[in-house]
């Protein structure tokens, strides 16, 4: 997938759950307003209510997204013969569409209007979207290949290097040197958002000095890039173990909160389906 095309592919997942969202809040908005007592008088109580055709279809669709993002990004990252089967970067990012989207569909499923058994698969889809938004942080934090796969210390020097030789092939030796030594850490260690900060300031820093050196737009267009580069390579490998600890911690979280929803929800549906709950067949 060219970087076009991922950032296609990412903006329509957004757009598509953006604009659902904003479509559902549109049109239920005047009957999740209204109180519990009342809603049974208003004329969308029939289809937005939990067995309503929109309300529990809105059920059926959103499970089915979560079951398939959970079960089909496990089934590719485990499974040897899925494994060539597209990019585990690129399904990773359709489980988090899947697993976003999924759950804001199951939260207007239940009009907002729960307890008992399934308060808890509630709460506990929350907890898992709450600390999936945190693991995607620490995920990207720890340097990877386009398909995935974790780099390990000596890859990513070996990636420094490289940059280094490209940065040499837009500068004379004596401003490569001069650029070098300005990304290079000084000092103790700073909190994350206070390095994003020095970084930046930094980054400003180098582009008025090679401005004022004469570098045409272009080519600067181009060293920027690669300090901004620098400075990331920089900022990973100082926290690259923390980070894989806090991942592996990570997991110890989001999976019991995962399991007990996935869980509860199958016993919501045969529950359902028992009582003799039909959709629109």
């Amino acid at each position: 997938m060219t970087k076009t095309a991922h950032r296609v592919y990412l903006g329509t997942m957004s757009l598509i759950v953006i604009l659902v969202t904003i479509y559902l809040i549109y049109k239920g908005l005047p009957y999740y307003n209204t109180t519990v007592e009342e809603r049974f008088y208003h004329p969308d109580h029939k289809s937005l209510k939990p067995s309503g055709p929109l309300g529990h279809g809105m059920g059926i669709v959103g499970t089915l997204m979560m079951m398939i993002g959970v079960f089909g990004y496990q089934a590719r990252k485990y499974m040897r013969a899925l494994s060539r089967v597209w990019v585990l970067k690129h399904w990773l990012e359709f489980h988090i569409f899947l697993c976003t989207l999924g759950p804001i569909l199951v939260l207007f499923h239940t009009s907002f209007k729960f307890g008992g058994l399934v308060s808890i698969s509630f709460w506990s889809m929350v907890a898992v979207v709450a600390s999936g938004v945190v693991g995607r942080f620490i995920y990207l934090q720890i340097p990877r290949t386009i398909q995935g796969r974790e780099l390990s210390l000596n890859e990513i020097r070996g990636m420094q290097s490289d940059l280094t030789d490209k940065l040499h092939g837009e500068l004379s030796a004596e401003k490569m040197t001069e650029i070098l030594t300005m990304t290079k850490r000084q000092g103790e260690a700073k909190g994350m958002i206070a390095q994003y900060l020095a970084d930046w300031k930094l980054k400003n820093s180098i582009k008025s000095q090679l401005k004022n050196s004469g570098l045409r737009h272009k080519r600067l267009k181009n060293v920027m890039a690669l300090v901004d580069s620098e400075l990331n390579m920089n900022r990973k490998i100082e926290r690259l173990q923390v980070m894989q600890k806090l991942f592996n911690y990570w997991h110890v979280i989001h999976l019991p909160f995962a399991i007990i929803m996935l869980v509860i929800m199958l016993i919501h549906v045969g529950v359902t389906i028992a009582f003799g709950y039909k959709w629109v067949f």
